[in-house]
């Protein structure tokens, strides 16, 4: 999340830096990482579940042979969890569901005459497999199995398999597997990392490869992605985590710098960015951030994430800031402002947006917002959307000719591929305006 070098000469206003980022790029291509995937993929393609399995033992110390959990292990898992816990999360995954079904009740299957015997329509068909992948780290992700395997169900998807990592024991963190229950998956293993995706991709797991790999996790999960990417689809390619803030002189700066902070806390090299028309208000949330830091209880990664990749930019009007961030393009928008239409308006680049302050990006993340959390990173959002139901289906399009839009349609199609030389093309049309012309 960074300016374009362009940037500045092309604005008709000015910024201040007030706080700024390390000047590096993100390090999501490791060269080490690439060769080490690559190595994975090829043996475990090579060699199956034997090398899926010697890799489980060798990252994740755990020597399970059987990676499926039965009924019974998901039932355990769900006696676990706090009453409360459990209320969390079947309401995040009902909020999430609820806005996929809005989603996809708006995607309908549409049929229409372009011209007299020319009928041309298209039906949104789900994909047959999905494989969603339950990262289970430091902190356990719950809300994930509702953006991915939720979504997917919700799609109409027929197959849904969920892998998580295995935690000491050989066992998985209990509410991400009551999560991907409550989210639906049809299956789901207790298996990691690039051998999770690659099983899911090549088969392994006692169904045929998916079609589809959905989830976030770590440089090599997304290294995975990237390589198995054009044999399976995938939803994106995400890095750190990002959030920012635009706001102005109105917002509160214990507010915004909490806001920043709790985006930072997911990794050391997560980017936090406000731009503010308010010097004032920039120069607060710094002290602010710093002040909340000293007490914060993952401080040792929130602190890294903002002192190396936090940055504040205090630009001299609304137009100026909205510029800068539609040129930052964060996974992770949010407006505190007294003019926030103004910016919802104006903005085109971000994952999902946050309006207000009473809004915050936790909301989406755990699932309460109804919104998916999965989004695009690294100045993906210029281009691409995040995860939704649509990614699921396939907008399959057909045409049905009838004899009298034969003469339109061949005449044109003759004069192109004669001009284009492509005699075959040709032929197919001028068949046809034969047949139309002896009345069959």
């Amino acid at each position: 999340m960074r300016l374009s070098p362009s940037t500045p000469t092309q604005l008709s206003g000015s910024y201040h830096v007030l706080k700024s980022a390390v000047d590096k790029p993100p390090a999501q291509r490791d060269p080490a990482v690439v060769e080490r995937v690559s190595a994975m993929l090829g043996e475990i393609e090579r060699h199956g579940m034997d090398a899926v399995l010697r890799y489980a033992r060798e990252l994740d110390g755990t020597e399970r042979e059987d990676v499926e959990l039965t009924t019974a292990d998901l039932d355990r898992a769900e006696r676990s969890l706090s009453p409360e816990l459990r209320d969390a999360l079947s309401l995040g995954a009902e909020r999430t569901a609820a806005f996929a079904r809005q989603q996809r009740s708006r995607l309908t299957d549409f049929e229409t005459e372009l011209a007299p015997g020319l009928v041309t329509g298209v039906r949104y068909v789900p994909v047959g497999s999905v494989g969603a992948y339950l990262p289970a780290g430091r902190f356990p992700l719950l809300a994930g199995a509702f953006m991915t395997a939720g979504v997917a169900k919700v799609a109409g998807v027929p197959t849904v398999l969920a892998c998580t990592p295995p935690s000491r024991g050989g066992g998985a963190d209990p509410a991400v597997l009551h999560s991907a229950r409550l989210s639906g998956a049809d299956r789901v293993f207790v298996l990691g990392g690039v051998q999770a995706l690659a099983a899911l991709a090549f088969g392994l797991l006692g169904e045929p490869p998916v079609d589809m790999l959905v989830g976030a996790g770590n440089a090599y999960v997304a290294e995975a992605k990237r390589q198995l990417f054009g044999k399976v689809a995938i939803d994106l390619l995400a890095g750190p985590s990002e959030v920012a803030v635009l706001a102005d002189e109105t917002a509160d700066p214990v507010l915004v710098a909490a806001d920043l902070l709790g985006q930072a806390e997911h990794g050391v090299d997560s980017p936090a960015a406000l731009v503010t028309t308010s010097r004032r208000l920039g120069e607060a949330v710094i002290e602010e951030a710093e002040r909340q830091l000293e007490t914060l209880a993952t401080a040792e990664i929130a602190g890294p994430a903002w002192r190396d990749h936090g940055s504040v930019l205090w630009a001299s009007d609304q137009s100026v800031a909205a510029r800068l961030m539609d040129d930052l393009a964060p996974e992770h928008l949010e407006l505190q402002t007294a003019d926030d239409d103004y910016y919802l308006n104006t903005l085109r680049n971000y994952g999902s947006l946050f309006i207000g302050r009473w809004s915050t990006v936790a909301y989406s993340d755990k699932g309460m917002a109804g919104t998916n959390h999965v989004l695009p990173t690294a100045g993906g959002a210029k281009h691409s959307a995040g995860l939704s139901v649509s990614r699921f289906l396939k907008p399959l399009t057909y045409q049905r000719v009838g004899r009298e839009a034969t003469p339109e349609l061949a005449g044109a199609v003759d004069v192109i591929s004669s001009y284009e030389g492509m005699a075959a093309h040709r032929a197919t049309a001028t068949l046809r305006i034969g047949a139309y012309q002896g009345g069959e």
